[in-house]
């Protein structure tokens, strides 16, 4: 967005205060408008001017949303609100020349006051054996909770915390003002996934002095295990070959029935990935149809943002927008254009956090059909331990001829996670599948490594299409078989055809599809 970069205001107030200024929507006017502000108030203090246009509220791009939708936004942060605000001349000359205005561009200030680039970190940490790697410390009397006794490679470590880093929030509720009893406690109450925004001490510094609030919406992402994906998609002859769904209780918009050698299959987009944004809009907030909208007006390109269960589950965690990774890739001193962005390699699955990427890590998913020797393993456990893991893998066995190793851990049986399963629980699993058995194990130095990073162990870890992965004791020509069976889309009848390529939108109890 060059040539119209927004400011950013971090305003505070007290309770039953107000910001200073009217929110408006006026008949002839673009854009949700600054109006009637205040002297003396928060907003005039800090340089908001009549006219303004407001783009962001707390990193959510609000331009084509509601006037009411806005209102609730700001009503709900609080004491404290972040803006992405562009000057009235500026906005009506993007308008007029079809610029994006949601490619972020801007130089952040606080009461007037430009920013450097200092940003909090968001670090994910999954405990390891009895703990996370880290202590706690406060100092009676000053305010703040810093971390300590950060273990050398532990788990806090390789998720990004530092020595003395002031903790912020805790799965995304702020805990500057709790007492240290407080924090332990909910650190304790977590259980053993946990999400931390931080700032280390120059950062700290530097927000104090500007009296700006530090929040979620401000961090860097780049130590979080997962990422969202950039996909850039083509249409093809039949489209872009997936529906978009909205599921019965899960908010967001879903992307469903990928087609095989379709456009959507070839730009990697995943069963059940959820859609955060399109063309670098974000679509979170949007109703289905207007969503299925801006898809269409794409033309025959699109560049979507999405996000599979596990990037999402980390995100939601800690009560993160997606939207921010996009915004961190375009936000350096020289932000490149959003067509820039997007045309960058999109992002692979990786089980590491991004500043420490070296090697990707799988599990492997292994079929087995029973012989009259049995599976040709014994499932072993140790007792008061969580885990089970095999031993005596019969050599030419069942279990040998898939790939499955001694001290292999077991993950899932038959779809199921049974890693903090009893052991006799896992072996009726084992001893009601009948004849044929499916597992996902990992190797020990492979699972302990996972775990260590805090990288959820499942399928998805397998890579494009798990069925590449999948270890069968099957002759060649059988296993290929069966993959193609089931990886083949559910035959569909002449009418389902039909109405799957009308441009209509169909809605059920269940769900809402629409054909793109």
């Amino acid at each position: 967005m060059a040539g119209y970069k927004p400011r950013v205001f971090t305003l505070s107030k007290k309770p039953k205060q107000t910001f200073g200024f009217y929110l408006r929507v006026e008949n002839g006017e673009e854009g949700h408008l600054i109006r009637c502000l205040e002297m003396g108030g928060p907003a005039e203090l800090a340089g908001i001017k009549d006219g303004d246009r407001i783009l962001r509220v707390n990193g959510t791009f609000v331009d084509e949303c509601s006037h009411s939708e806005v209102v609730d936004l700001v009503k709900n942060s609080g004491t404290s609100v972040t803006f992405h605000i562009l000057d009235e001349s500026s906005y009506k000359q993007a308008k007029a020349q079809g610029v994006n205005l949601s490619n972020p561009g801007s130089k952040p200030v606080a009461n007037g006051v430009e920013k450097h680039r200092q940003k909090p970190k968001l670090c994910y940490l999954v405990k390891s054996s009895s703990s996370f790697g880290f202590s706690i410390r406060s100092v009676e009397g000053e305010r703040g909770l810093f971390m300590t006794e950060v273990t050398p490679g532990g788990t806090a470590e390789r998720a990004g915390v530092k020595l003395s880093d002031r903790l912020v929030e805790i799965n995304g509720e702020n805990v500057e003002n709790i007492t240290h009893e407080g924090a332990v406690d909910k650190i304790k109450r977590a259980g053993s996934h946990i999400m931390f925004l931080l700032v280390d001490e120059e950062t700290d510094k530097f927000y104090q002095k500007t009296h700006a609030k530090i929040g979620s919406w401000l961090a860097t992402t780049k130590y979080l295990p997962q990422e969202p994906r950039i996909i850039n998609i083509t249409k093809g002859s039949d489209g872009y070959g997936f529906t978009l769904r909205e599921e019965p209780n899960q908010a967001g918009h879903f992307i469903r029935d990928i087609e095989r050698g379709s456009s959507a299959e070839k730009a990697r987009l995943k069963e059940m990935d959820r859609l955060v944004a399109v063309d670098g809009r974000d679509v979170e907030s949007c109703r289905h149809e207007e969503v299925v909208d801006r898809i269409k007006q794409s033309g025959n390109k699109c560049c979507l943002l999405v996000v599979d269960k596990d990037t999402d589950q980390v995100y939601k965690l800690g009560k993160v927008p997606p939207l921010l990774f996009l915004e961190e890739m375009n936000d350096s001193n020289s932000p490149p254009s959003y067509t820039e962005a997007v045309n960058l390699p999109i992002p692979t699955r990786s089980s590491t956090p991004a500043a420490e990427r070296k090697e990707e890590l799988r599990p492997k998913l292994c079929k087995l059909e029973k012989t009259s020797d049995g599976f040709g393993f014994h499932l072993n456990s140790i007792q008061g331990v969580c885990g089970h893991y095999l031993q005596n893998v019969v050599k030419g066995g069942v279990a040998d001829k898939v790939g499955m190793e001694d001290d292999d851990i077991v993950v899932e049986v038959n779809g199921v996670n049974v890693e903090q399963s009893h052991h006799d629980d896992v072996v009726k699993i084992i001893q009601g599948s009948g004849n044929y058995l499916e597992m996902l194990v990992a190797k020990k130095s492979v699972y302990e490594k996972l775990k260590a990073q805090g990288v959820p162990i499942t399928r998805q870890l397998l890579g494009e299409t798990s069925y590449a992965q999948v270890h069968s004791a099957k002759t060649p020509e059988a296993s290929r078989k069966e993959r193609l069976e089931e990886a083949r889309p559910t035959t569909q009848t002449e009418p389902e055809r039909q109405r799957n390529s009308s441009v209509s939108s169909s809605s059920s109890t269940e769900s809402i599809d629409e054909r793109l």
